[in-house]
């Protein structure tokens, strides 16, 4: 299985850390964010990781590297400007083969083991979905019988996904290499013909959207490690 690490945001909400540091760079805990993946796609035995970037995309290039310092190979899908979650994926698809694929959003923090992700999946994707945070009360999807939809009879059965899936190419086949295009409403329209599978997960996993949240999970984690 091949791995995809979203990198390519501006992180206008982490501003002014964003200014001159890509989100995916910033440490918490001793490590940038992005690493922590780098990590956990090691420990599952997904070695081969393709990331995209634009916004100060060199600087992800040259900590990272091609990945062989931390057991892996890492090729980069490069963006001009940001092509949005789907866009930047389609983009991507000729570094990511024909088989399901792993993708993962870059400024999330999650204890997910990625060991435990189906290797194959019945329809077109497959979603870690998450207890709803501060921020977001409302959800994203709801989740019955292993199926995930978007519509639900109660908001408080509903989930937030965590930025966690697995991808058949098939999904983005319709987005041409190079154009913009968001990753829900594809989802949406699976969903609504029951093509879209889930699970949830009851473990830690923090949304880095402002500076504040990122200061929470390095205390948490230097807290952790002391």
């Amino acid at each position: 299985m091949r791995a995809m690490i979203l990198a390519a945001g501006f992180g206008e909400r982490m501003r002014p850390l964003t200014d001159k540091c890509p989100k995916p760079l910033l440490e918490v805990g001793g490590h940038a964010l992005i690493e922590y993946h780098l990590y956990a796609l090691k420990k599952a035995g997904i070695a081969n990781i393709v990331i995209n970037h634009a916004h100060l995309g060199g600087m992800i290039e040259r900590h990272l590297g091609d990945g062989s310092k931390y057991g892996l190979s890492i090729v980069y899908s490069r963006e001009g400007s940001p092509l949005e979650t789907a866009g930047g994926i389609a983009n991507a698809l000729p570094l990511l083969g024909d088989a399901p694929f792993l993708v993962i959003n870059g400024d999330i923090w999650c204890d997910y083991p990625l060991r435990s992700i189906p290797q194959q999946i019945e329809g077109l994707a497959h979603l870690i979905l998450v207890d709803n945070p501060k921020h977001n009360l409302k959800g994203d999807f709801s989740l019955t019988d292993g199926y995930v939809s978007s519509e639900s009879e109660h908001e408080d059965e509903r989930l937030t996904f965590a930025g966690i899936g697995l991808y058949q190419p098939k999904l983005f086949e319709g987005i041409s290499r190079g154009a913009r295009a968001a990753l829900a409403p594809l989802l949406i329209s699976a969903m609504e013909e029951k093509r879209v599978t889930g699970e949830h997960y009851h473990g830690q996993w923090y949304d880095i959207g402002t500076p504040q949240r990122l200061s929470e999970l390095d205390r948490k984690l230097n807290d952790q490690i002391s």
